[in-house]
């Protein structure tokens, strides 16, 4: 049986260094696998690609032929950064048999690409594979999750016991797995995917500029049949929110906000998704009920539900009509996640 090909994506935005630490990871875990890295600059304007292409250069990367360091020309997000390195391609023209997207911020064992591979040569059914990604300090991160849904949205929101334990099918987090299993959807942190299942699908949708790109992605994978698996064996280090500066968010971007509403509407329509924008906005509600009565801390960004309200009456106000699309990724080849109140403790 010929050995399987992979084409590793790997985009960077003005985390030039850290992406060739990344990069170094990748080429180890890929030692003795057929195929290529490519790291795509996300137009970082700062210098990114042109230190980056000097790098893999001084370092024999490209001579070697196993890297090559592109520029997108437009930072259209994460979702078209990664597919702009899909369409790249292997450098001979061949069509890989899978595409490994990385983050600049994260850092593959030796085994962990390599497990990834092995698990889905393994099980034709798969369409996804992810890794188990943990923290330099903070031990493991969630990465593992259901499907949004309109109940989600009231627990996700309400952080109380009683909704949690009554809407326990629904939490969109999941515990950590203790063995290789399948889920909802994965963050694409570290994420494999079979080229003949984008071939059906499409890439990532290019209107979802940063966030819910990997929940779309694996919900049109499910709805065609292909499963989406957690594989504890591969394991990657992971920093976290680097690129796109969440750990200093002082208010939540209209982006998460657009990302959210589009992918109700896409996937689930219009009713659907203001359904979960009232849901939403009702958990909301109650938490700050009880932030006021029993001294909780609010946790929320600054003004986050007044930004969440005027989004989701602005897009019921020109909404009801197609969903949004932007650039979408068609079904041809030429990809979190949520951000999470820090407390999920419910009482």
């Amino acid at each position: 049986m010929p050995q399987p090909t992979l084409l590793t994506v790997l985009l960077n935005y003005r985390t030039a260094a850290m992406t060739l630490k990344s990069a170094e990871a990748a080429l180890v875990a890929m030692d003795g696998m057929a195929g290529e890295l490519v790291i795509v600059d996300n137009a970082s304007g700062d210098g990114s690609f042109e230190t980056l292409l000097a790098e893999a250069g001084a370092r024999g990367w490209l001579a070697q032929g196993r890297v090559r360091v592109l520029q997108s020309g437009h930072n259209g997000g994460f979702g078209a950064g990664n597919n702009f390195g899909i369409r790249a391609g292997l450098s001979d023209g061949g069509r890989p048999d899978y595409i490994y997207i990385l983050n600049s911020d994260a850092f593959p064992e030796p085994d962990a690409i390599r497990a990834l591979c092995d698990y889905l040569q393994a099980h034709p059914e798969v369409g996804f594979a992810g890794s188990y990604i943990y923290g330099p300090e903070d031990g493991p991160h969630l990465t593992a999750f259901r499907f949004p849904t309109i109940a989600g949205e009231l627990e996700g929101q309400a952080r109380f016991g009683p909704i949690s334990r009554l809407l326990k099918r629904s939490i969109v987090p999941l515990a950590i797995p203790a063995a290789t299993s399948r889920v909802d959807w994965l963050a694409g942190a570290s994420l494999m995917m079979r080229r003949s299942v984008l071939d059906k699908i499409g890439l990532f949708d290019e209107a979802f500029f940063l966030y819910f790109e990997e929940t779309d992605l694996c919900l049109r994978a499910a709805r065609a049949g292909w499963a989406t698996v957690y594989v504890c064996e591969s394991r990657v280090a992971h920093i976290g929110g680097v690129s796109t500066g969440m750990k200093r968010w002082t208010r939540v971007p209209d982006y998460w906000l657009q990302s959210r509403s589009h992918y109700f509407r896409k996937n689930h329509g219009p009713v659907y998704a203001a359904g979960a924008a009232c849901a939403h906005v009702a958990g909301a509600l109650l938490w700050r009920v009880r932030v006021v009565l029993q001294g909780k801390p609010r946790n929320d960004p600054p003004h986050y539900l007044l930004d969440f309200l005027t989004h989701s009456i602005r897009n019921a106000l020109t909404g009801f009509g197609p969903t949004l699309r932007i650039n979408r990724a068609g079904p041809r080849l030429p990809y979190q996640t949520v951000p999470k109140s820090p407390d999920r403790r419910k009482s």
